[in-house]
């Protein structure tokens, strides 16, 4: 005969998987809870532990919202408020403005829940999570590359959400952003008689991204360059007109 011999964490995880198999009620719950060594009504059940964790959220407080979410996580993994904890741990996250570390978040819940009703949300907060990161135009613009890569993947998925809207002005700035990164780039070469360069710059510009708020300054400075009449400016001439403010470009959050 075979002798089964649990350790304490094995017990433990078996008896978290077997309250999926009983029905959610009250009295199920505390012979659970029980059997596990947490009192009903403890501040240690999943379900307090998620209500504070929420409570937290509400106010702001997302630093103890991510602690509590987490502690939910780690001490009942197969509990019925898993699935919240793992979102509020991302969001929590998104809003200490650890970005990296709620895209992986947001990335793993899309992957382990790919039908629930949530996605078009996470997809959403996802394509944030690079839209934040984004910085000034002299600096790396892969944030805004990413952020349109991801808001397009959703619109793709989810054409009629309700982000939809928002998801297409934030690509816009995005388009924006990266138009004037290609213009900084141009006038830094015309500003320094590289004129060959700074037209390739001003042509790319105006293939990739015609409808954007620069798009005419680019068209006029090109017009100048092929004409060989470049601009006689100083370095304080170009650089207001080189470096926008990403405010004014980007939709208020």
């Amino acid at each position: 005969m075979q002798i089964f011999s649990f350790s304490h964490r094995q017990l433990y995880i078996f008896l978290l998987a077997l309250l999926l198999t009983l029905p959610l009620a009250g009295c199920s719950k505390d012979k659970f809870y029980s059997a596990v060594g947490v009192r009903a009504g403890s501040p240690d059940t999943p379900e307090n532990l998620a209500l504070k964790g929420l409570d937290y959220y509400s106010q702001g407080k997302y630093d103890k919202a991510k602690k509590s979410f987490e502690t939910v996580l780690n001490q009942y993994p197969f509990s019925e408020y898993s699935l919240l904890a793992e979102l509020k741990t991302a969001d929590s996250n998104f809003y200490l403005e650890n970005y990296e570390e709620a895209l992986l978040q947001y990335r793993d819940f899309e992957e382990n829940h790919p039908t629930n009703e949530a996605i078009p949300y996470v997809m959403f907060q996802m394509a944030m999570s690079y839209y934040k990161q984004i910085d000034k135009i002299d600096r790396d613009t892969s944030a805004a590359t990413n952020a349109i890569y991801a808001f397009s993947k959703l619109l793709r998925a989810f054409p009629n959400s309700v982000y939809k809207d928002e998801a297409q002005a934030r690509i816009k700035a995005a388009r924006n952003f990266l138009a004037n990164h290609e213009y900084y780039v141009a006038s830094f070469y015309e500003r320094t008689y590289a004129y060959e360069e700074a037209k390739a710059r001003l042509e790319h510009l105006l293939r990739q991204y015609p409808d954007t708020n620069i798009a005419p300054k680019a068209e006029m400075l090109l017009y100048d360059l092929r004409n060989d009449n470049p601009p006689g400016r100083s370095l304080f001439g170009w650089l207001p007109q080189s470096f926008p403010d990403w405010e004014d470009i980007s939709p208020g959050d």
